[in-house]
């Protein structure tokens, strides 16, 4: 889709979400549409109709980032979704590009996650291509780096591997995050052909993720809390940290530890003894 596209499809999906209740407007009649007209968020922002329908028709020149700001409160954009918007009429405008990933791992990098041997540590870019990974790392997500389904791409992984939903219990809340990620990353690089080629796939495989992909959720992953039903730790929850390297920017570098003293821990620990004394193996079946 061309970035025009995108910014009809956002606004349209954002539009249709708030109620004129929500937004402190009266109801009149009978409405044919969900969510606000096109007049209520123009009234909204303090712009013109006019104004509104063309930036909604993804017409995005001429219009400064405080009136961005605006339509933002209008719609009640939270903090993913405003920066998306601020991303998709930027793109059109060519203001800015994204960051590009595809270069070589800096050898320090892959120095600095060997030497994480107690956590599992992996990189990633935009698109949830892993990257790479300490050993702990890969013996944790050993399924991503077992699948037939290559290279290893956490989306990719969810939506076409059968083995997804029984490794992660949170399975559907995990595939919600994955395309929410993955469309923040869509309107940040909207030319970028690897990204396309990802969608294009897990569309024509997956009924799950056109449904997901088309209600148009937003998200930048920070941190988060992972299950796992681990083929030979068993059950763990593992909270990730995820940190931007300056130096390769468009790049990701995620830890997680476990609660001390919890079975997740001694879960984590006999993967990192295992990783240790298994380099070169596939995981086994338990």
């Amino acid at each position: 889709m061309s970035v025009r596209d995108e910014i009809r499809d956002f606004l349209l999906s954002r539009r249709a979400r708030v109620s004129p209740e929500e937004a402190g407007l009266p109801r009149h009649g009978e409405r044919r549409v969900a969510g606000l007209r096109r007049e209520e968020v123009a009234q909204l922002a303090g712009i013109s109709v006019e104004y509104y329908t063309r930036l909604e028709r993804g017409n995005a020149r001429g219009y400064s980032d405080d009136v961005l700001a605006a339509v933002a409160r209008a719609l009640r954009l939270d903090d993913a979704e405003r920066e998306h918007l601020f991303d998709l009429v930027h793109a059109a405008l060519l203001r800015s590009r994204p960051a590009r990933d595809d270069r070589p791992l800096r050898p320090g990098v892959q120095r600095l996650l060997d030497a994480m041997t107690t956590v599992p540590a992996y990189v990633w870019n935009p698109r949830l291509d892993v990257v790479a990974a300490n050993p702990l790392g890969r013996a944790l997500f050993a399924p991503l780096f077992d699948s037939p389904h290559q290279p290893v791409n956490q989306a990719r992984f969810l939506f076409r591997d059968p083995a997804a939903p029984s490794f992660f219990p949170d399975w559907e809340e995990m595939t919600h995050d994955a395309v929410a990620v993955l469309r923040t990353a869509a309107g940040r690089g909207p030319h970028d052909d690897r990204l396309s080629v990802l969608v294009s796939e897990l569309l024509t495989v997956s009924d799950t993720f056109q449904d997901l992909w088309r209600a148009y959720d937003v998200r930048r992953r920070r941190s988060g809390r992972k299950h796992f039903r681990h083929p030979l730790a068993g059950p763990l929850t593992v909270d990730f940290e995820s940190l931007s390297l300056q130096a390769q920017p468009g790049l990701r570098l995620s830890a997680g530890t476990a609660e001390p003293g919890s079975p997740s821990a001694a879960a984590l620990d006999f993967l990192a003894h295992w990783a240790t004394t298994h380099p070169a193996s596939r995981t086994p079946a338990p």
